[in-house]
This record gives C-alpha cells, structure tokens and sequence, in this order.
C-alpha cells in the first residue's frame, strides 16, 4: 500500500489477501477441530457416563454451534489484527503497518489461541456434569489439537504474508528478534506439532492406567488414532518449518546464479523477519554495491580506456611513473571546425563532433588501439600501451587507412597523422589526480603528421612506422619523399595509402 492509503482505520493488506488468509487459516482450524472431535468423541476414554448416545449427541450440537459462532468471530478479529488502529497509528502509520505485517503470524495465533481455550473451557464444563474422566480426556485432546492447529496456522499465514512483508521491508533490512529465529524455529514447530501430540498420547496411556478403564481393543485405537493424527500434525509443521527455513536460501542462491552469470539487476524479495531476512536483504545490499562498482568502473573505463582501466584494477598500487614501450600511435583532426563552431548552433556542432568521435572510437578499437584523449576537435589514440600487442605499427597503419574511408564524403574532412617508436607510458600528474598517457617523439610526430595530412587533406605516416609494420600492412603504403615538419629540424620521410588498384596495393 501507498503511503497516501496508510490512514488509520484501514486494513493494511489488500482485500484478496484478506480473504485468502481467512480462508485458508478457518479452513486449517475446522480441520483441525473435526479430527479433535472425532478423537474426543470416539476415541478417548469416556468414564462411567450413563448414556454416551445422549452425550454425544449433545457435544456434536454444541460442537456444530461452537464452530458456527467462533469462525466468524475469528474471521472478524483477524481482520481487525491488521487494521491501522490507535495512537500509534495516527502517529507513524508506516511503522504500525509494518509491525502488524512482520508480527502478523502471532496476531492470527493469538486469536485463534482465544478461540481454542474457549473451547477447552466449554467443552470440560460441558463434560464434567456427566464424568470427571470425560472432561479430563476432552479437555487434553482439545489443547493438544489447539495447539498444532496453531503452530500449523502460523506457517500458513506466514506463507501467504509474504508479498506483503516483501512490500513493507522493501528499503529497510528487519531487525525484529521477537519471533522464533533459524535456531529456534525448526525445534519450537517439532515440539509443537509432534512432541506436544506424542505427549497427549503418552498422557493418554497414563490416564489408562490410572483410572483402568480401558479394554486392550479401546487402548489399541486410541494408539493407533492419536498417534496418526500426530504423524500428520507433525509432518505437516515438519514441512511447513522446513519450507520457511528452506525458500528464502533458495531465493537467494538461484539471485547468486544469476549474479554469477553477469546479472546484477537481480533482487530477492525480502519477506523473512529472521535471520533469513537479513540473509536476504544483505544480498540485495552486496549486489547493489556490485552494481554500483560496476557503474564506476564502465565510467572509468569510458573515460580512460578499457585497457587502462582493467590494468589500474588488476595492479595492487598505482604509482606515478612509466616505462619505455614500443607503441603507435595514431592522431586524427577535423578540418574547419573552428568555422563550424563560429557558424552552427552548439547542439549541432556537439551532434557533429560525437558522430565523428564515434567513427574515431570504433575503429581505433577494431584494431586493439585505445582512445588517450579527446582534445577539442581531435583524437588521440595509442597502440601498445598499457596492453603490448603484436605489429602495432601495422594496426595503426591500418586503422588509419580504414578511418580515412570512413570518414570520406562526411560532413568534414579530417587530417590523420601516424607515427611508431619507442615512448614512455606511464602515469603522469600527482597521486591526487594522475593520467595515464604516452610522452615522447612518436606522439609529437604524429601530431606534426596531422597537420601537415589536413593540409593535403588526407593521411600521412612516417617512413619509420612503415618500416616497422608487417610486410603485409607496409606494402599498402608508399613512402615519399622527407618533409621537414613543423617545429622540427631533421627532415622525416612521410608515407601515403597507396590508391586501390595499384601495383602495390594488389593481392600477392
């Protein structure tokens, strides 16, 4: 129920419930009150009674209107048990809602506890004006009826509050330690619905030997009747107790199967106010973290790499520094972008740029390279670093050819520049905010070649990482003559894809 429908004097579970668990508990109890009669009637010693025909006719009549009185009185006050009532009601009727869902189970008890002393009550007296022995049997045959009637209604309301009790602790863990716990729970509902039964047949036998009233064939069927009727009291709570302990375990090992097979948006109904409730909300509480970490590190990974993020995960301490590593490294410029950022809307320059990127992206990673950076209008990628890889030069030359297809007939052209050599990677910065990066001529180089490839508008790459590349990769690219770069002052031979069709360029 909402919040809104948590009002004092409503019933704080929905009407189908409310039926299903009248009933189903009023169908338990006439149960349960039928194999007691029976017992009491038939079974059960009766003393010297003058007329036991007279007698049993009057119990069957009381018996009959007995049950016609008392079940829709229980109906009623079980109905009442769950509705918001009260000062404390009025005061925090979220928290009266959730006392009356956890602790329902022991307000259905209770009631039908009433009813079931009544009937102890009302039966004895009515018993004792015909014999003392007669009202001592009925009365011990209907307590011990009572109660694993009782103990049996508890598993069943329990079993069917338990959508309610997943609504009421959603969000908050139970901490209630005034029911029977994991412990406790499997030995209080063996006492109940077979200790107290076997009990009632041992009294039984007792009370024929003291009072020696009993044929061999009379004890025999009191024997073999309470007996059975303790069996099936006893298996019923037996499975019952078993079945609470067990479905909240299962619940939460088929979510860590789940879990296990990559799905954190698993979560277990908690409805189980033991133990097991905490068993099953701290569940929820570690995949939530999970899902959380999981989060953070996609983040991470979008924001540094997949391959930086899985390497600053697996190392025990990241420290500042670096090595010397053979990469390549691959660097992309749009052409005319700052007149498009001057002349288009911010919205459709920003459309513009992450189309871009995402060619950028992609094709850098079908090739095992990783984005370093976004600068602006520009991309840089590395190829070898922090993850080596075989031919890196020839998957950045490759990567650069196929990025310049990609991006013929768009909205803008773009420079691609590549260079391979030996570099430092490593992180850089302060152990407060540090970056992992590649510093060294490779990278200046490529940046040199992107300038001079916007230019010519189209890819340029030194002569160094063709020579470097597979022979399969270096025969795509023909090797012209050195230019003498921006900033620098030895002249670097710069390398072109060569055109389809050409000699080169052919299958071997």
């Amino acid at each position: 129920m909402s919040d809104r429908e948590l009002r004092p004097g409503r019933p704080v579970l929905g009407l189908p419930v409310r039926l299903l668990l009248s009933g189903v508990v009023a169908c338990a109890n006439i149960g349960g009150a039928l194999i007691v009669f029976v017992l009491a009637a038939w079974v059960v010693p009766t003393g010297s009674v003058a007329d036991p025909g007279a007698v049993r006719l009057l119990n069957v009549a009381v018996f009959v209107g007995f049950v016609l009185v008392s079940t829709p009185l229980g109906v009623v006050f079980g109905h009442l048990a769950f509705r918001l009532r009260g000062r404390a009601a009025r005061r925090d009727p979220a928290r009266r809602a959730r006392y009356l869902v956890v602790y329902g189970p022991l307000r259905i008890v209770r009631v039908l506890a009433v009813l079931w002393a009544g009937a102890v009550v009302l039966f004895g007296l009515l018993n004792l004006q015909f014999s003392p022995r007669l009202a001592l049997s009925v009365a011990e045959t209907i307590t011990i009826g009572g109660i694993a009637t009782c103990s049996l209604s508890f598993l069943l309301g329990e079993r069917i509050l338990r959508g309610a009790a997943t609504r009421i602790l959603a969000g908050e863990p139970p901490r209630s330690r005034a029911v029977p716990g994991v412990l406790l729970r499997p030995v209080l509902f063996w006492a109940l619905g077979t200790a107290v039964p076997v009990i009632g047949l041992l009294v039984a036998g007792v009370s024929a030997l003291a009072f020696r009233d009993v044929s061999a064939e009379r004890l025999a069927a009191m024997i073999l009747a309470i007996g059975g009727a303790a069996l099936l009291a006893g298996l019923l709570t037996t499975i019952g107790a078993a079945r609470a302990a067990a479905d909240p375990v299962m619940a939460v090992r088929r979510a860590m199967q789940k879990v296990e097979r990559g799905d954190l948006d698993v979560v277990v109904p908690v409805y189980d106010h033991t133990e097991l409730g905490r068993l099953q909300a701290g569940f929820n509480t570690m995949v939530a973290g999970l899902r959380e970490r999981e989060r953070i590190r996609d983040l991470f990974g979008r924001h540094v790499g997949q391959e930086v993020a899985q390497a600053a995960a697996a190392a025990e301490q990241v420290e500042l520094g670096g090595e010397v590593r053979r990469v390549a490294v691959l660097f992309v410029d749009l052409v005319g972008s700052t007149a498009m950022a001057a002349e288009r809307p911010p919205a459709e320059v920003v459309d513009v740029l992450n189309g871009f990127f995402a060619v950028v992206v992609e094709v850098v990673e079908a090739h095992g390279g990783w984005i370093n950076k976004f600068e602006g209008d520009a991309a840089l990628a590395v190829f070898g670093a922090p993850t080596e890889l075989d031919d890196v030069a020839g998957r950045a030359l490759a990567a650069a050819r196929e990025l310049a297809e990609r991006l013929a007939g768009g909205p803008l052209a773009a420079g691609i520049g590549v260079s391979a050599g030996d570099a430092v990677a490593g992180n850089v910065g302060d152990p407060r905010r540090y970056e992992y990066t590649v510093i060294g001529d490779p990278v200046n180089e490529a940046a040199r070649l992107t300038d001079l490839a916007k230019s010519r508008g189209g890819v340029a790459a030194s002569g160094a990482a063709v020579r470097l590349a597979e022979p399969a990769e270096a025969a795509r690219w023909e090797v012209g003559d050195p230019v003498v770069l921006r900033g620098r002052t030895a002249p670097t031979p710069v390398a072109v894809p060569l055109r389809a069709g050409s000699p080169s360029d052919r299958p071997r």
